[in-house]
């Protein structure tokens, strides 16, 4: 089972963070590339988010912020 967590789109792309069979998955795309990464945690992923060369600051510290909203929706 696969339970969405973020999914955020500006200019530079898209991030996606799932939990999927108890495990992060990164979902990370824009023009010209894409990247789909399994982590043992969200922070993991988020780290490796941020060591990715084609994800902008603009769009990590989007993708971030989405991540943290939707964590403190009920």
């Amino acid at each position: 089972m696969t339970r969405h967590l973020s999914d955020t789109r500006c200019a530079e792309g898209r991030v996606r963070f799932l939990i999927e069979n108890g495990r992060a998955l990164l979902l990370a795309e824009g023009p010209g590339w894409n990247h789909k990464s399994y982590h043992p945690t969200l922070e993991r992923a988020a780290l490796h988010l941020a060591l990715l060369p084609e994800v902008s600051q603009t769009l990590y510290e989007s993708a971030l912020a989405e991540l943290e909203r939707q964590n403190r929706l009920p």
